[in-house]
């Protein structure tokens, strides 16, 4: 009797580790471990069909897409962008770093490409055939893939209301509960962003870097019970909050969704390194999700150096497989 109840015991201890990423049956304590497509941004073919086959391949079943690799498929037409040495350049001054005289060149040439494509999707968004988004949602369902949340570049304050509207309806149509976007730092464009996202049935999850701070979202979410939290728990690290956990207490019922990396903190660099190198405590939030029942994804964002003689697949898989040894 005694080795029966032991052995129940033992079960039931690993059935509360059960991850959805392998998409095993849902348990009480479980964590949705999600993917952001921004992930596979330096494998070679870019289009949506490619992605999708890079997220088979990573055994992922939630995730988080990216408006470039969902609106080709809708007839949106295709940037020059998604060329990975275009898009190397285009981060690296995002991050304002120096950029060599033939790099400064290419982001000229790009400069003048993004100008006419915007000119391009816009007249194309006037026309957008939402049923488009329906089939991608469709073949993705069909691989027993969830998409939680959608990405596309709409929700600047450049952006017309119409434009705005159009990505929470793509978001919808794809099956997304919310949309994320870069943290705007501008109170009346949180507060315009959630008006229509009440309007539009949305959720808006802001996003952030190492401008991060507990109080950060705090005028956001008085503003509207539309706009939440897209914590990126690695960046928040690096910005050196104190008591990174406790943010995530507190707020934890406006944390749509929660990108997670390891980076060192600014003092020390603020690289971003391999799982399990860095000074995000991975295994101490993911444990704290799980105990507590929290249940936003927790979305892998792939943002080091891939390694030489490996990919973005494999470097994902690697990702899952340290979620895996933690919990």
């Amino acid at each position: 009797m005694k080795v029966f109840l032991k052995l129940i015991l033992v079960i039931s201890v690993i059935t509360q580790f059960t991850i959805s990423c392998q998409g095993e049956t849902k348990q009480k304590s479980e964590i949705t471990i999600g993917l952001q497509t921004y992930s596979f941004r330096t494998m070679d073919d870019q289009s949506p069909l490619a992605i999708l086959n890079y997220i088979k391949q990573t055994g992922i079943k939630n995730v988080e897409l990216m408006g470039n690799h969902a609106e080709p498929f809708a007839g949106a037409p295709v940037s020059s962008m998604s060329d990975p040495a275009k898009l190397a350049i285009l981060i690296k001054q995002y991050r304002k770093e120096a950029l060599t005289p033939e790099e400064q060149l290419i982001a000229d040439e790009v400069a003048a490409e993004r100008e006419q494509y915007n000119l391009d999707v816009e007249e194309w968004r006037k026309n957008v055939d939402y049923k488009k988004f329906e089939e991608l949602r469709r073949l993705y369902n069909e691989a027993g893939i969830n998409i939680y949340a959608f990405k596309p570049r709409v929700f600047g304050k450049e952006n017309s209301d119409d434009a705005i509207r159009y990505g929470m309806r793509a978001a919808k149509a794809l099956g997304a509960s919310h949309v994320t976007l870069e943290h705007p730092e501008d109170d009346e464009h949180t507060a315009r962003l959630g008006k229509i996202a009440e309007e539009e049935g949305m959720l808006v999850g802001y996003h952030g870097h190492e401008q991060q701070t507990p109080t950060l979202w705090d005028t956001a979410l008085s503003q509207s019970e539309a706009n939440r939290l897209n914590l990126d728990f690695g960046h928040y690290i690096a910005a050196e909050n104190q008591n990174p956990l406790e943010i995530i207490k507190n707020k934890h019922e406006k944390i749509v969704s929660m990108h997670l990396k390891d980076r060192k903190k600014k003092s020390n660099g603020g690289d971003n390194l391999m799982w399990g190198q860095g000074e995000t405590p991975i295994k101490e939030v993911l444990q704290l999700i799980r105990d507590n029942g929290y249940d936003f994804p927790v979305t892998i964002e792939l943002e080091y150096d891939i390694p030489e003689g490996s990919n973005a697949v494999e470097e994902v898989k690697n990702c899952i497989a340290y979620v895996q040894s933690v919990l």
